[in-house]
């Protein structure tokens, strides 16, 4: 069988002029990056709402080793509404170089439906992860060289700055660190650390950006620490927020490349949905609804993370308002969460399936509470039976909620034709309206219970002394409006990431809260969740090659 990198490697790429133009985009308004990738202007998003683009949002079930596949069948589904003779483009993120070369390895779809060039895309792309990670180096540079200063200083007290450096890269080592070290010429002694790219408030902030202005602006408004009299300090006082739009002002413009099959596919943006919102930028999802009738985008992780924040804050800050939610499920996927050994998945059992299908129960019932109508494609793999399809199907039909197979891996958009037909009767027939969790005005504790209690299932939420420090704190700075982004485990609804299915009568416990005031949300942080990851025992790295020609291996 063929990997992924063989099948991509195997397809002769049409030129990005050719496939610009099946989106009416004129040869002019590309900057080229080679034959197969270009940036779009920003022009076109302003488009996005006059001609009725359908917006299709793709989510999934709580995440498992097993896999669920929501990029592959949104590439999928994608290829197979251009197979029926719909306008459809597929907007997706930037992969992350941390997972890459980490457990989780490339992110650009699998089988006969991925997005191309593959390797570009998993690699350096067009710079704007880069670009994001040196705009917030400048910053926290420009913080550290304002505390050594004695003629322009603001009298920042460094044990208050909670702006980290980033890299692109999973590096346990830099997690907590000490800078300034080597005597007075090189800086005052401080603890700080890195995060990675993606954890960025940077790139949260160009992922919700609709223009340079509102960049420059949110740039401005980023959190810093307070002075040693206690005034709060933002990096407009600092001056930064212009030099640090400047370093953005190419990553803020949107990719355009290509699926397998030469549909069109914009990737732009790449923040972690476990840390940050989790979805590709508003930019980038008006951009193909100006030039598309159908818009298919994806949420990062579960439905109860990337897309309760894409619902709660990108279509809130971006005014999107979808059409219909496809959620991903698997066989492999509900037997683990019905308690089966992940070695044993290829094993066909109807008794794991039918413990595990609670957790697929409770997204859909998520989905209705944003007065959204669901689709559930049942990714397939090799290995499931018809009769563990026909009991997810039958579970699905019992709730009244459209169900389809896709296989999408094997057989790219013909794969999908009948997951698309599903989709357009739900997208063209929508008649409601989404609806947002809580409203801004709502105090943060109760913005933080709702999606705690309604989208989660939680009994209760708690405060460790440290996060009530914090609520006051976001309280005395006049942040009580901003939305909230949780930080929690993938693996689980709650924020025990062995607690897998359905779990019921948690608590769930909020450590901290930081601030991201430049992006305009709150991160309330549960659980143990890492802002720079490590590598595993055995890295994706270790198989990724390349050869006197050029030609790269092992990427997956």
């Amino acid at each position: 069988m063929a990997s992924d990198i063989e099948i991509a490697q195997s397809v002769k790429l049409k030129p990005i002029t050719e496939i610009a133009a099946k989106l009416g985009v004129d040869q002019d308004d590309l900057e080229l990056y080679g034959k197969y990738k270009a940036k779009l202007p920003l022009k076109y998003k302003d488009d996005y709402d006059k001609h009725g683009s359908r917006l299709i949002l793709v989510s999934a079930i709580s995440p498992t080793p097993a896999g669920e596949g929501k990029t592959t069948i949104s590439i999928g589904l994608t290829q197979g509404l251009n197979r029926l003779g719909k306008k459809a483009t597929v907007v997706l993120r930037e992969p992350s170089l941390g997972p890459v070369f980490g457990i989780k390895g490339g992110a650009t779809g699998g089988g006969y439906s991925q997005v191309l060039p593959m390797e570009d895309i998993n690699l350096h792309f067009t710079g704007d992860f880069s670009a994001v990670e040196k705009a917030h180096n400048l910053l926290a540079a420009l913080i550290d060289n304002n505390i050594q200063s004695k003629k322009h200083s603001l009298n920042l007290d460094p044990r208050t700055i909670s702006w980290r450096r980033v890299m692109d890269m999973n590096d346990r080592s830099l997690r907590h660190i000490v800078a300034g070290l080597g005597g007075t010429t090189s800086g005052i002694p401080r603890e700080t650390g890195f995060d990675i790219t993606a954890a960025s408030e940077i790139m949260a902030i160009l992922c919700i950006s609709n223009n340079i202005d509102d960049l420059k602006e949110r740039l401005g408004n980023i959190f810093i620490g307070y002075t040693y009299d206690k005034q709060p300090i933002y990096a407009r006082d600092l001056k930064a927020n212009g030099a640090m739009a400047a370093l953005l002002k190419d990553a803020i413009k949107p990719n355009l490349v290509q699926t397998l099959e030469g549909t069109p596919a914009i990737i732009h943006g790449g923040p972690f949905a476990n840390i940050a919102q989790g979805t590709n930028t508003i930019v980038a999802t008006k951009t193909a609804m100006a030039l598309s009738d159908y818009t298919i985008t994806e949420a990062g992780f579960g439905f109860d993370l990337g897309a309760e924040k894409f619902l709660d804050i990108k279509c809130r800050f971006g005014n999107l308002s979808p059409d219909g939610v496809v959620l991903v499920a698997t066989v492999r996927a509900l037997k683990y969460h019905g308690g089966m050994s992940i070695k044993d998945l290829a094993v066909p059992d109807i008794a794991y399936l039918k413990k595990g299908i609670e957790n697929l129960q409770k997204h859909i019932e998520n989905i209705k509470i944003f007065n959204l109508a669901p689709v559930v494609a049942i990714n397939k793999f090799a290995n499931d039976t018809p009769e563990e399809i026909e009991y997810i199907k039958d579970f699905c039909k019992q709730l009244g909620v459209p169900v389809a197979v896709a296989d999408v891996w094997a057989n790219g958009g013909e794969g999908a034709i009948s997951l698309a037909e599903e989709v357009l009767k739900i997208v063209d027939n929508n008649k409601s309206k989404y609806t947002p969790l809580y409203d801004l005005n709502d105090s943060i504790e109760e913005k933080i219970e709702k999606i705690a209690k309604k989208i989660y299932g939680a009994t209760a939420v708690d405060y460790t002394p440290k996060a009530k420090q914090h609520l006051k704190r976001a309280y005395d700075l006049g942040l009580g409006n901003l939305a909230v982004c949780v930080a929690k485990t993938q693996k689980s609804l709650s924020d025990n990431p062995a607690l897998l299915g359905r779990p019921k009568d948690f608590i769930i416990t909020v450590r901290e809260i930081e601030i991201a005031s430049g992006a305009g949300f709150l991160i309330p942080i549960t659980g143990d969740i890492m802002r720079m990851p490590g590598l595993p025992e055995e890295p994706s790295s270790n198989n990724i090659d390349i050869d006197g020609e050029g030609n790269i291996t092992g990427l997956f």
